[in-house]
């Protein structure tokens, strides 16, 4: 449960916020950012997870300032660290709304990829997107206020 003025709150964001979500999967794409872009990553995505009968892995996707982290639910072991600035955009899917999905320069190999979850409820979703774009701008207060004295 969110609190009411969680999009107000800074604290949490600083040390992280969990949400648990079902990873569908990862694509390719050509564009750092872009709603029509996303849409077709993701229904991409959606339509090869559809395939597949295998059950999605449970992670825990942490946001901070630093990034997202993912965590695998059950193990506890990390599976992925994702640096705030290689993240170039994230969206909620507008026809599959428990959809989140962000995408993010490949550490290795330098590809555009888009990687999306699937949420519990819609307005989870939409908190993940909400809170990533807080992510964002608390990364770029805390990198204007360590450059101002400069």
């Amino acid at each position: 449960e969110l609190p009411e003025n969680w999009a107000d709150m800074q604290e949490p964001l600083l040390e992280g916020m969990c949400f648990t979500l079902k990873y569908l999967g990862m694509t390719l794409v050509e564009k750092p950012k872009g709603e029509d872009m996303a849409a077709a990553a993701i229904r991409r995505i959606v339509a090869t997870a559809r395939v597949g009968a295998r059950k999605f892995q449970k992670v825990i996707l942490t946001v901070s300032p630093r990034g997202i982290s993912l965590q695998d639910a059950d193990t506890k072991e990390m599976v992925e660290n994702i640096s705030i600035y290689r993240i170039s955009y994230c969206t909620t899917d507008k026809l599959q709304n428990k959809v989140f999905a962000y995408v993010a320069q490949s550490q290795d190999s330098g590809a555009l990829e888009c990687h999306a979850f699937l949420s519990p409820k819609k307005k989870i979703a939409q908190a993940v997107t909400l809170t990533v774009a807080q992510a964002f701008q608390m990364a770029l207060d805390l990198w204007e206020a360590a450059h101002a004295g400069r």
